[in-house]
């Protein structure tokens, strides 16, 4: 249930409405906008007398959700929330590149690619550290060194660093990470889910290889229920019968979850077409169709990188991207 308050209501109101709700045993969240306050209730509502809550004098609306997402939705924060990841925002008209290698492979090629990055304008630093792979023969990540191989580049260049984790029980090691990537794999494990839920960390949730953007919403919704609201939302392709492009990047996602949800919304055109030649094209679409950010893969050799090589960009040519989809961006803006 929403409720949405008058402009006139006192804070004094707003507090007794608020204990009133939270008497009832429902969670109250607030959202404050530029024109209005917004009450969104999340629990049993059924016992609500609506025709009650509408006849108070600060309500000026009562609206029953009938979706099961409550958190995320932009009815309960109708303003675009801004995320913020180390210095930098996500979100409510602040744009983010992030790049980086696929798996951080030693501490040359992660500190030279994060300098690299960041002068052609990167402003958050990805590489895994911990790297889910579908053979198990495959280089599995650093691990724990990637980890501190991150942190180290973060120092030197000042740039957050976002990196994938793959278990509960290596929380412990990601304290001086930004920003905790959920991959397409974990989208609903949603044990863990709740555990980054509990770290108020921001969290890039990457949508699943066969999931709608309903999945997509109710997995942020797990994280968002034990918490933490810090969630950006990444499309990165969905399997289809498509063969020749690794999977079908579904541009659609950033109009369709702008409408769906206040949560920032980033395109990772890397994994989504698997072609290094792809990912310019890609992420100056998303761009121009109103993303909040893109995710690029960078590696200063891609034909050798232990992992994803063949969708990787050189510093080189991320600073030709970088150029176009910040031109596209600012031409967005002006619409």
């Amino acid at each position: 249930m929403i409720t949405v308050l008058k402009q006139n209501a006192t804070k004094e109101q707003q507090d007794k409405l608020i204990k009133w709700f939270e008497n009832q045993g429902l969670q109250v969240h607030i959202s404050k906008g530029k024109y209005q306050t917004v009450l969104g209730l999340v629990g049993d509502t059924s016992e609500v007398d609506e025709e009650l809550v509408m006849a108070l004098d600060i309500v000026e609306s009562v609206t029953r959700v009938s979706e099961s997402f409550k958190k995320a939705n932009r009815k309960f924060h109708p303003e675009n929330s801004v995320i913020e990841v180390g210095n930098v925002k996500v979100g409510g008209g602040h744009f983010a590149l992030i790049a980086g290698p696929c798996s951080v492979e030693s501490e040359s090629q992660i500190k030279g690619i994060a300098k690299a990055v960041k002068a052609s304008g990167a402003s958050i630093l990805r590489g895994g550290a911990f790297k889910p792979r579908t053979s198990p023969y495959d280089f599995q990540g650093m691990r724990a060194e990637g980890l501190e191989l991150l942190a180290e580049a973060k120092k030197e260049t000042g740039m957050p660093i976002v990196t994938e984790i793959m278990n509960a029980s290596h929380l412990p090691l990601f304290e001086d990470v930004d920003m905790i990537q959920i991959g397409a794999r974990n989208m609903q494990n949603f044990e863990l889910l709740k555990e980054v839920g509990k770290t108020r960390k921001p969290i890039l949730l990457k949508r699943g290889l066969a999931n709608t953007f309903k999945e997509l919403l109710m997995s942020a919704e797990y994280i968002m229920s034990e918490g933490n609201e810090n969630v950006i939302l990444c499309e990165r392709g969905i399997r289809t019968f498509e063969t020749f492009t690794r999977n079908t990047l579904d541009l659609s996602a950033i109009p369709a979850l702008r409408e769906l949800t206040h949560l920032p919304v980033v395109i990772d055109p890397s994994h989504a077409t698997g072609r290094a030649r792809y990912v310019e094209p890609m992420a100056m679409a998303a761009a121009a169709a109103g993303a909040d950010g893109v995710m690029i893969e960078v590696h200063n050799d891609p034909a050798r990188a232990l992992c994803d090589g063949a969708q990787s960009i050189t510093p080189e040519q991320f600073d030709t991207v970088a150029k176009k989809v910040m031109k596209i961006r600012s031409i967005a803006l002006e619409d």
